[in-house]
């Protein structure tokens, strides 16, 4: 299966986030949703199961000066087997203006026994936009051993290199589970906040969860890993103090509501 969707949003004259191209093909259905403020929330909705191997994904964001925009999924995404000897991929690319907002929190990716996947997220972000980026991987479900697959992230500030990350697991990568990688761990994942408001941060290491400041900008790295994915969103959002992420008109207004 071959399927592509777009999502490009504007600020109007007042603003506001206007959405002024939304399409998508299954299982790549996008639907906006209300949200406060002036902002844009679109969910993707999986109009099929999967992604079965074979299967070939697109999603193409950007999001213009002043927009705020925040995408989200409905349920996670188990990459399952398919074809033989073929690979299911999704391409995810992102291009985030000057003074625009993007928040990219998926549900998580369970690689499921047998599957053959490959995610690839390509993001651009304007100097001055702000960007939080969320991936989170499940390696199988419930007592299974997980399939292969692959994630990788390349993330450019300004157009220069920010971020360069990859990870791949299963039966075709050795050592993906020893000390030197997942520990052991069922599920892993990681945070990139990218705001120029935000102040600086050292480096630390709160037990399975680690943050890494980024030497080529404004930008904050979380990664960490778990024994399941409850247990995974907790040390992400509990890392950053996130409750709730408020988007509003702009990216001047964005805020963060912490706890504790």
């Amino acid at each position: 299966m071959r399927a592509t969707a777009r999502l490009v949003a504007r600020a109007d004259r007042h603003g506001r986030t206007t959405l002024t191209e939304l399409r998508g093909e299954s299982p790549l259905l996008l639907r906006q949703v209300p949200a406060a403020g002036g902002g844009r929330t679109v969910y993707v909705v999986g109009g099929a199961a999967g992604p079965l191997a074979g299967d070939d994904l697109r999603l193409d964001i950007e999001v213009g000066p002043g927009a705020v925009v925040r995408v989200q999924t409905v349920a996670a995404s188990v990459a399952l087997p398919g074809r033989p000897r073929t690979v299911s991929r999704m391409l995810v690319r992102a291009r985030v203006a000057a003074d625009a907002v993007l928040h990219w929190l998926p549900e998580q990716l369970v690689a499921a026994a047998g599957c053959a996947h490959v995610t690839e997220s390509q993001v651009d972000v304007a100097e001055g936009g702000v960007l939080h980026w969320r991936d989170e991987l499940i390696c199988g479900r419930h007592g299974e051993q997980p399939g292969h697959a692959e994630i990788h992230t390349w993330v450019d500030l300004a157009a220069r290199p920010l971020l360069r990350q990859s990870l791949t697991v299963g039966p075709d990568a050795p050592g993906w589970s020893g000390p030197a990688v997942l520990g052991g761990a069922r599920a892993t994942g990681s945070l990139l906040i990218v705001d120029p408001a935000r102040p600086a941060e050292p480096a630390a290491v709160r037990g399975t969860l680690t943050r890494l400041p980024l030497a080529s900008g404004p930008a904050t790295l979380w990664t960490g890993t778990a024994p399941d994915a409850h247990t995974l969103r907790g040390l992400l959002d509990g890392a950053n103090g996130l409750s709730s992420i408020a988007v509003t008109a702009g990216a001047e207004e964005h805020r963060v509501v912490r706890v504790g």
